[in-house]
């Protein structure tokens, strides 16, 4: 079954896995104590704000356009040749992927984290142990690939077909209120987090599974709509001066602090600016950038293997420049260059490699 094409949606997906490069840069050489980062350069350094700037919203929205494109996925495919798709796409990159070339960036955080492994230690049980380290950024795709196989089962309950003609019937002022429903939603999604965790709880923060499968479903059922799709662009300019309403009064209101701690991602402040920006970008892409061409094209086809690859180039190349006495700028200007061509170069090279870039991408043929 043919369904139609929202490129925006494209277009949203590979702009924000562009940003969590650059997020990966600065989270690496952030000084606020952000667990898993190389470290800062002085006590507290101003580029951390754009971390502070992207961590509330970037993986919230890339959840909610998640969920709407399974369902236009659905709408073409069997629940069966779903599930087989999103096995393929998101389990074998997040577990044979792990093994095959994770392990190297398990290295990296093991070298970054000063675990020394007593000499004598076997290369296999070295080995073991980096690919336990070097999950890292893919908590994302296994989050995903878990929400897609419970939303084949949410699905049986609750009918996306009545919702959609629902949503076809409501006046505009219902959706000015599902919108301000949504933002009650997202706000006791965060309260999930865990306040002083354990050290075995510490993924499930990083996780936040019921935080974003909410998204992950809300996408689904609600973001998927045409129309919430045309009554966001037709107010996207005043969406996004919300947005930077709320986003100058988070940053003022947490500068300085660890903006991962469950006291802040629970806060209203952090909520609101998370909300707004979710509904800005789906607004501003739909009026502006709902639109195709070759390299946007390239983009959606190729980013999905950048994001697996790039947190091993940007690692490394902190690393490196880490240990140099070049001055700071031209350290962020290095490392954020390098992380981009080095990881649009490495996906080229393995995705062209045939039983590689099934490990790794979970794709049979080159794209």
């Amino acid at each position: 079954m043919e369904t139609k094409r929202y490129y925006f949606i494209d277009n949203i997906r590979w702009g924000v896995v562009l940003l969590v490069l650059l997020y990966h840069v600065f989270y690496n050489f952030n000084a606020l104590g952000v667990f898993g980062g190389i470290g800062g350069f002085t006590e507290q350094q101003w580029q951390d704000t754009i971390c502070a700037l992207l961590n509330p919203w970037f993986m919230t929205l890339l959840f909610v356009i998640a969920g709407a494109s399974s369902r236009y996925a659905l709408q073409r495919e069997s629940a069966k040749e779903f599930r087989i798709k999103r096995r393929r796409k998101l389990l074998i990159p997040s577990t044979i992927g792990i093994i095959t070339f994770g392990w190297i960036l398990g290295l990296l955080n093991m070298h970054i984290a000063g675990a020394a492994m007593p000499e004598g230690i076997p290369f296999w049980v070295k080995w073991l142990i980096s690919i336990a380290s070097g999950t890292a950024h893919l908590w994302f795709i296994q989050d995903l690939f878990a929400f897609s196989l419970l939303l084949l089962l949410v699905r049986r309950v609750i009918n996306e077909v009545r919702i959609q003609s629902w949503l076809d019937k409501l006046p505009r002022w219902g959706y000015a209120i599902i919108m301000i429903g949504y933002f009650g939603v997202l706000y006791l999604a965060s309260q999930t987090q865990v306040d002083n965790p354990k050290p075995e709880e510490g993924l499930l923060n990083l996780y936040r599974p019921i935080f974003y499968f909410v998204n992950f479903l809300i996408g689904y059922y609600i973001f998927s709509s045409e129309r919430i799709h045309n009554y966001l662009a037709e107010r996207a300019k005043g969406l996004i001066i919300i947005t930077l309403g709320s986003c100058i009064y988070f940053i003022g209101r947490y500068y300085g602090v660890d903006y991962t701690l469950p006291e802040v991602l629970q806060s209203v402040w952090c909520n609101l600016f998370c909300w707004a920006s979710v509904l800005a970008m789906i607004g501003a892409f739909k009026r502006w950038c709902d639109k195709t061409s070759k390299a946007t094209n390239y983009l959606t086809q190729s980013s999905f293997g950048i994001y697996i690859v790039h947190m091993v180039v940007c690692t490394a190349s902190c690393l490196v420049l880490k240990q140099t006495t070049l001055p700071i700028w031209s350290i962020y200007l290095i490392a954020i260059v390098a992380t981009y061509i080095g990881s649009f170069t490495l996906y080229e090279i393995l995705h062209r490699i045939p039983l590689i870039r099934w490990c790794i991408f979970g794709i049979t043929t080159r794209k």
